[in-house]
């Protein structure tokens, strides 16, 4: 596959049974073969989009002291900033070109995951980053829900199957901020190659080059969306529980051509996490003759943990 399918979530919400079912087949196809899809129809309009973006950019824009004042110790920076460079993909020493924000989950209704995860950071110079942001993470969740219900028909699950791990799970919402680059970077890129550590990404800001795929045969394909798209693609929880059938694939962020080093880009990832005691283990309709099981038992807690401490942000 040399590219990234479109599909359109409104024909998942219709009442169109055959409509439903052709979303469910092309969207299982895309994961079992390239692990990314470009969605159409989410639940995020352009106001809310526009208005993320400002205060994204009004974050960002502040002074390196005040911005540092919200790196947080001691949490593997799962929520507020994380300065230039801070995080590295799994295998790398070089840190990437990047600094970025964590919003996390809003906890409804549920003392325990209250006290289990970082309390989000709120940015007392900017009142609506935080409104807008709380927004935007909840659009991004209610778009999620509908896809992993799709990926659940395409498993021979129930279809609400994931419903009951995603609420209240632990999910994040990273805006991440690439500056201008100053000059040669020594082995580091914007983001190096690598996947993702969740169930599903929802990634908005892939409009221009930057972001590639890389495919089965080991080729590097640009995934760029349209301006209504957002690129949605597999994390290694779900691959992990899936036993592989969908696919986590390694993608990376390049550095811009040498003329364009001049210039900042913003992307806006949604990590969707499932509740931290949700079971990992293989999923028995995915395991035969010709699949025997790939991946030892674990829960996504557990998971996540072993994945920051490769990954620098926790010891």
């Amino acid at each position: 596959m040399n590219k990234i399918p479109s599909i359109n979530l409104a024909d998942f919400l219709s009442d169109d049974v055959s409509k439903k079912q052709q979303f469910v087949s092309e969207i299982g196809q895309a994961y079992e073969n390239i692990g990314f899809v470009a969605l159409k129809g989410h639940f995020l309009d352009d106001a809310l989009v526009d208005k993320l973006y400002t205060q994204i950019k009004n974050f960002f824009d502040l002074p390196t002291e005040t911005k540092k004042r919200y790196e947080i110790p001691g949490i593997g920076g799962q929520r507020g900033y994380v300065s230039f460079g801070k995080e590295s993909a799994k295998g790398r020493k070089e840190g990437d070109l990047k600094e970025f924000w964590h919003f996390g989950q809003y906890v409804d209704n549920n003392p325990k995951l209250e006290l289990e995860y970082p309390k989000n950071v709120f940015v007392d110079e900017l009142p609506e980053f935080n409104e807008v942001g709380r927004t935007a993470f909840r659009m991004l969740e209610k778009t999620a829900k509908y896809v992993l219900r799709s990926l659940a028909i395409h498993l021979e699950l129930d279809e609400t199957y994931f419903d009951q791990y995603v609420f209240n799970g632990n999910s994040i919402l990273r805006p991440i901020h690439y500056p201008p680059i100053q000059y040669e970077p020594k082995n580091a890129v914007r983001a190096a190659a690598h996947g993702d550590i969740n169930l599903i990404t929802l990634l908005m800001g892939a409009q221009g080059k930057g972001l590639q795929v890389q495919n089965h045969n080991g080729d590097w394909i640009d995934a760029i969306a349209e301006p209504d798209e957002i690129m949605i693609n597999v994390g290694d929880m779900l691959s992990r529980h899936s036993n592989n059938k969908l696919k986590s694939t390694i993608h990376r962020v390049t550095n811009p051509p040498k003329e364009l080093w001049g210039t900042s880009r913003y992307s806006i990832p949604f990590f969707l996490h499932p509740i931290s005691d949700m079971k990992l283990d293989v999923l028995n309709g995915c395991i035969d003759e010709k699949n025997p099981k790939r991946f030892k038992d674990i829960t996504a807690g557990e998971f996540l943990n072993e994945r920051l401490r490769e990954l620098g942000l926790k010891k």
